[in-house]
């Protein structure tokens, strides 16, 4: 497929593609879409910034438009991720759509939820504990339900939304397309997809476990207590948007705080906002009233802002995969990208899970543990100097602390 013409879309759908300016299929469209509009399932890895959500957006309109008495729902991980696939299903739709929406998300209002439910919506886009609550309040049916999207597979479950998944699979028909989307396939996605989706079609278009080809990566080995004056550095070297990914809520208000005081344009984004500081700290954002987001990971999965040129991980991510996460939110789309590392001697372990998932098999970019005696003076590919290690070849480059 080299074109959504190619497809015999309905003539409304294609012109809002071309509103879009959606012309040439990605990888993952042009190998999701024929099969999804055929009927089948879709059990799909890809990496993130690829055009999922069209991939999965494209076949899911279609079947509204031919189906006029089914509904369909899509759930994911996260709030933000939720309203953002909304939005875009939205536009796919078409300004003068006829095919109504709601959006199901904690920490939102339940009343103008409520009011959205009462219009009869055709299309639901939600996380599982508010599509759960309105379940148990009969304000939702999903009788008519015949096309799910499950986005985020893995994240979902590493959530812990397992169970009211399976609650919530229970209120819909058994006949149904299901399309599920996960960066990784672990055994317990395999389980649920054995579970849920009927002989699904497995497509998977490069490494899941691979960072985007376009994003420059750059670690650099730095004692805890320089940690501040470097990300300092880094933000005065660097031109553009920048995320900046710390562990704690708690650090990343105080970061954005001390990064005011010195007159940058900071915010900061993680779960104890509610849900209307969390749209505008994004808003602001992506509007580039603020260059610096200062984000705990509830940020790493989902947001889609195309002017980010940066990503400091300022902290380590605890599970290596949201490293390629963190890191997929620059060169999305076919850009380009940066990312810096800053890793502390207590990060070693960290550092070498994520290039355990990136490399496998392959001792490239790994650290050694300088805190343990046998390590003091040298590193697995290089010797230390004033305290610092050389620059190394790897798939990310590594420098020592300015």
């Amino acid at each position: 497929m080299q074109h959504f013409n190619e497809l015999g879309l309905r003539p409304e759908l294609l012109r809002a593609l071309a509103a879009l300016n959606f012309t040439t299929p990605t990888p993952i469209q042009a190998a999701a879409i024929p099969s999804a509009l055929a009927g089948n399932d879709i059990m799909g890895t890809a990496q993130t910034g690829t055009g999922k959500t069209a991939a999965f957006g494209i076949p899911l309109i279609s079947h509204l438009l031919n189906h006029p008495q089914d509904t369909a729902l899509v759930m994911t991980p996260t709030r933000e991720l939720a309203t953002q696939v909304l939005d875009q299903l939205q536009k796919m739709l078409g300004a003068n759509s006829v095919v109504r929406s709601a959006l199901l998300i904690g920490g939102a209002s339940m009343g103008k939820q409520m009011e959205q439910l009462r219009r009869a919506p055709r299309l639901i886009v939600g996380t599982p504990g508010r599509i759960n609550d309105h379940l148990q309040r009969g304000s939702v049916r999903l009788n008519a339900t015949r096309f799910l999207v499950l986005d985020e597979t893995d994240r979902m479950l590493d959530m812990g939304f397992g169970a009211q998944i399976d609650k919530i699979l229970s209120y819909m028909p058994r006949q149904r397309q299901t399309l599920l989307f996960s960066a990784t396939l672990p055994a317990n996605i395999l389980k649920l997809s054995g579970k849920y989706l009927n002989k699904p079609e497995r497509i998977s278009t490069g490494s899941t476990n691979a960072p985007a080809a376009r994003v420059k990566q750059e670690t650099i080995q730095i004692r805890e207590d320089e940690k501040y004056d470097q990300l300092l550095l880094q933000l005065q070297q660097r031109t553009g948007s920048v995320i900046v990914f710390v562990k704690t809520k708690w650090g990343a208000d105080k970061m954005a705080k001390k990064l005011r005081t010195l007159n940058h344009t900071a915010d900061a984004i993680h779960g104890n906002l509610r849900q209307a500081q969390r749209d505008k700290t994004i808003r602001a954002f992506r509007n580039r009233e603020h260059r610096i987001m200062i984000a705990t990971d509830i940020a790493a999965r989902g947001l889609d802002i195309p002017h980010i040129e940066h990503i400091i991980n300022y902290d380590l991510p605890q599970a290596p995969e949201d490293y390629i996460h963190r890191i997929g939110r620059t060169a999305r789309n076919g850009a380009e990208g940066e990312a810096v590392n800053l890793v502390t001697p207590k990060d070693i372990k960290k550092w070498n899970a994520i290039q355990r998932l990136i490399n496998p098999g392959e001792k490239t970019g790994r650290l050694a543990d300088s805190s343990r005696p046998e390590h003091s003076n040298r590193s697995r590919s290089g010797k230390r100097k004033n305290g610092h290690f050389h620059r190394r070849k790897a798939k990310a480059s590594f420098r020592p602390a300015a």
